[in-house]
């Protein structure tokens, strides 16, 4: 179930609004958020019910290992038993990560090895398939930092399971984030205000986040898609593909947090920011403080740091940056693909940071300069992130770069029902205007006015007509 879709809007969302609202009001208050729960496990199961089993599973040791963790006593037992707490709760959710995202992955690398040594007796091609849960990536990731921050002393053991099961499976966030620390929304699980102006605010950013959904993020897909499955490109065409490859992600990933922010505050939370403008950034380094903001905190506190981070010398900060990113390109997807993509993000940290620890002023040019400089280099990362394998990859690259093989009939066709159409190449140009000019979602919702309330009820009125209009209409985030 995706939220640009009529059952989500129409059916789901009145039922999980009226449901909450009569569970908080009428029932006591350890089981109040009972409704949330009800209806965030009939949305995480509508596309297939045994996915809910697998989070239970995780959110009961997840539980129960926080509570271990806050009623130990002090002492050496003691601080046994939180080490293996914690430890638990890591490696099941790590166990269950890696089993569900990579195990097709093994077996297919597997495969790729030993027929290219020659020994394709040893291939495993009986072996079964394993179908990948949806949000899997995030709701075991903020599970995990619930246990890791009990275990630090940064938050107490909830003791309300309904709590810290709604706290997992909220719906609004579940399947792509943003993700949320425990921390962040503890004092709002315990007590927290309806108010008039959330709901304001909140239809406010679900109504945006739906037009950058589906009046930008999935015309400039449909472009994407047509681009990368073309051979024999020209250079024209395979940079405007890939510049809408990077609008898609962008306001597919964004417009979603809008709406998880939105749906947040219809039901009461207030749910961290998780986009900063991203494209605006003036180097890598600014860029991953402003992309999916959340993971990038949730990475350096709970991998980066870990590790080492910037404290074990110059070397080691460089090659924890590899890693993290490595590590970050496998989180998005089990591919060759995305730890190359990983790969050329933390390259580039590394090379920032050096020379910001060799003393070198800043590069040359004014900073608009920089920007684009940083915009192309995320372009090239994106190539690796879009195509299907690295072959793919390094042969869309050279059509980039004008190195690949030439095809007159298969560009000019392209010309014609892509580049050329007015809808299509309009749409491109306005998720340009909004990517550099527009105001963001966060900052324009802030302070509600009259003339921004209409905006955002004719964005939402325009969305839905165009949204009867569309087939096609996929969320990215959704398969990491």
């Amino acid at each position: 179930m995706v939220f640009s879709s009529h059952l989500f809007i129409y059916y789901f969302l009145p039922l999980a609004l009226l449901v909450h609202a009569l569970s908080w009001k009428l029932l006591p208050r350890p089981m109040r958020h009972l409704g949330l729960l009800v209806v965030s496990y009939l949305f995480y199961g509508w596309a297939n019910p045994a996915f809910v089993f697998l989070m239970l599973f995780s959110t009961a040791v997840d539980y129960a290992c926080g509570l271990l963790i806050d009623s130990a006593p002090e002492g050496d037992a003691g601080r046994r038993r939180r080490r293996l707490a914690v430890t638990t709760s890591v490696l099941s959710n790590l166990g269950l990560l890696g089993f569900f995202k990579y195990f097709n992955f093994g077996i297919d690398t597997w495969n790729a090895a030993v027929q290219a040594a020659g020994i394709t007796g040893w291939a495993n091609d009986e072996v079964m398939r394993i179908v990948l849960p949806l949000g899997i990536s995030f709701y075991t990731f903020q599970s995990m930092s619930y246990t890791i921050d009990v275990f630090r002393g940064r938050c107490a053991a909830l003791r309300n399971p309904v709590d810290f099961a709604c706290y997992v499976a909220m719906f609004p966030q579940l399947v792509a984030g943003p993700i949320l620390r425990f921390r962040e929304v503890a004092d709002q699980l315990d007590a927290r205000r309806h108010t008039l102006a959330k709901t304001a605010r909140g239809t406010a950013f679900f109504s945006i986040g739906l037009a950058k959904k589906v009046l930008l993020a999935n015309p400039c897909g449909k472009v994407a898609d047509l681009t990368f499955g073309t051979h024999g490109l020209g250079v024209l065409d395979a940079w405007y593909g890939v510049v809408a490859y990077a609008f898609q992600i962008y306001f597919d990933f964004s417009g979603y947090t809008d709406m998880a922010i939105g749906l947040g505050l219809l039901l009461g939370f207030r749910f961290p920011k998780n986009f900063d403008s991203p494209y605006r950034s003036r180097s890598l380094t600014e860029f991953w403080r402003r992309w999916h903001m959340s993971l990038s905190r949730w990475l350096r506190d709970y991998l980066y740091i870990p590790l080492g981070g910037n404290r074990k010398g110059r070397r080691r900060t460089y090659v924890n940056l590899m890693l993290v990113m490595l590590l970050g390109g496998l989180w998005h997807g089990a591919a060759w693909t995305f730890v190359a993509w990983g790969a050329i993000h933390g390259g580039l940290l590394a090379f920032e940071r050096l020379r910001r620890d060799l003393g070198k002023a800043p590069l040359p040019g004014p900073p608009a300069m920089h920007m684009v400089a940083t915009f192309l280099l995320v372009l090239v990362g994106w190539v690796f992130f879009r195509s299907a394998d690295l072959g793919d990859a390094f042969a869309y690259l050279g059509a980039m770069f004008g190195l690949g093989a030439d095809s007159a009939a298969s560009t000019a066709a392209l010309i014609s029902s892509i580049a050329g159409a007015p809808y299509y190449l309009g749409t491109v140009l306005m998720a340009a205007v909004v990517v550099w000019a527009a105001p963001q979602t966060w900052d324009f919702t802030e302070r509600l006015t009259a003339p921004k309330a209409v905006v955002s009820l004719l964005l939402l009125v325009v969305s839905l007509v165009v949204m009867d209009t569309q087939g096609y209409n996929p969320f990215i985030y959704f398969i990491f």
